[in-house]
């Protein structure tokens, strides 16, 4: 029995030595070889999910700061149209408060002369009065003086 005994203690000294789990390889290396696989698979799944969620999000926020710009540029132009047509309206409103204050002014002006005219013909009036006035008491005078003269 010896003889088996020392064929045992061979034989388990070579299962540990070389068996699942022994020092010089067994099953679990391929379970391991093809969890790590797995493993590796998994993180690159992850990666590329997470490269394509950054993918998208890049896209998401490229999209939305162009329409944010396009908004602010809009917006912009019609500030600056807004102003455009408050300069035009200024524009027109000097151009007509010029044109009213020289009609006024004329208005005045061409006033100023009829009533100047008005003055000078009263008094073109009166003076053409005052000599008819002068003429008929020079001739009355002389008539007065000489009745026989005329």
């Amino acid at each position: 029995m010896g003889n088996l005994g020392d064929w045992i203690g061979v034989f388990l000294i070579i299962a540990v030595l070389f068996g699942g789990g022994g020092f010089f390889g067994g099953g679990d290396d391929y379970r391991y070889a093809i969890d790590n696989a797995t493993t590796q698979n998994g993180i690159r799944d992850i990666l590329l999910a997470s490269n394509n969620n950054n993918y998208e999000t890049a896209q998401l926020i490229s999209a939305q700061t162009r329409d944010y710009m396009q908004s602010n540029y809009t917006n912009q132009i019609n500030v600056v149209q807004g102003f455009n047509a408050i300069q035009q309206s200024l524009a027109a409103i000097s151009t007509q408060l010029g044109t009213c204050c020289c009609d006024i002014k004329s208005t005045l002006l061409q006033d100023k002369y009829d009533a100047a005219l008005r003055e000078l013909a009263k008094a073109e009036t009166k003076s053409a009065v005052a000599d008819g006035n002068a003429y008929m008491l020079s001739v009355m005078g002389k008539w007065v003086a000489n009745p026989s003269a005329t």
